[in-house]
């Protein structure tokens, strides 16, 4: 029970494939983050990054091993830990003639505490509108979201899994359509819900701007943890450079 309560992740020994995949991307991965942990994730492309995280919300199949989200394990109970998890993944596009606006938008990361039917009570509007000014978009709420640029539409995509209140927050290259001043102001919205105890797991390539406050730093390559320490923001990109190059040259020899 106390490891339930502390740890937001215990992955023990997973290995994880894609349908149809006869080899798996993940293997033998055993990784464990406590509530309030700023988490980045690092590595070369095609390290597994992504997969680790789609691994952890259930969307990929864990074929071996254990994995507990939030106290649930995802093996069995997959969307119940979608429902606690927010997750702003690196892909995705509006057509130009969605109808939505942001702020509907917004509140459709509210669908997983309300229902898909149901009408949104008082506590949604007001969970709605925090996430807005808290990502300040306040300027967008009643813009279609078809219309908005690939930056804004990353800005209202994190507005709108902020609103669900997750008990755990992922993100997935969320600031690569941001400039720099933009990266800094939600980095500083992160270590926000970070201190207030939800751990947050951020794929990057750019680590500049990173918050300062101790990162515990995973460094992936090939599917596998070759690196899994706390450091200091500064120090994240000197890390995973090192890491990797060491990596490449024990592959290579």
């Amino acid at each position: 029970m106390g490891e339930r309560l502390l740890r937001a992740i215990v992955l023990e020994s997973i290995y994880t494939a894609y349908e149809g995949g006869s080899e798996p991307v993940i293997k033998d991965l055993s990784l464990e983050v406590d509530r309030g942990e700023y988490v980045v994730i690092g590595g070369p492309n095609s390290a597994g990054k992504t997969t680790l995280l789609e691994s952890i919300n259930g969307l990929v199949k864990i074929t071996h091993g254990r994995a507990c989200v939030c106290g649930l394990d995802v093996r069995r109970r997959g969307f119940e830990v979608r429902r606690r998890v927010g997750y702003v993944i690196q892909n995705f596009y509006f057509d130009p003639f969605t109808p939505f606006t942001a702020q509907e938008v917004v509140m459709m990361g509210r669908f997983g505490r309300q229902g898909l039917l149901s009408r949104p009570k008082e506590s949604d509007y007001d969970a709605v509108q925090r996430a807005i000014k808290t990502v300040g978009i306040e300027d967008l709420a009643h813009k279609t979201i078809g219309t908005l640029s690939g930056g804004q539409q990353q800005k209202v995509m994190i507005a709108h899994n902020i609103a669900k209140e997750p008990d755990l927050f992922m993100l997935d290259e969320p600031f690569s359509n941001l400039d720099f001043r933009a990266r800094e102001f939600l980095q500083d919205v992160f270590k926000g819900m970070v201190q207030q105890g939800v751990p947050i797991l951020m794929v990057a390539h750019a680590f500049d701007g990173l918050p300062d406050i101790p990162i515990h730093l995973v460094v992936m390559n090939r599917g596998r943890i070759t690196g899994d320490l706390s450091c200091q923001a500064g120090e994240v990109e000197e890390i995973i450079r090192k890491e990797c190059e060491v990596k490449e040259r024990c592959s290579s020899g």
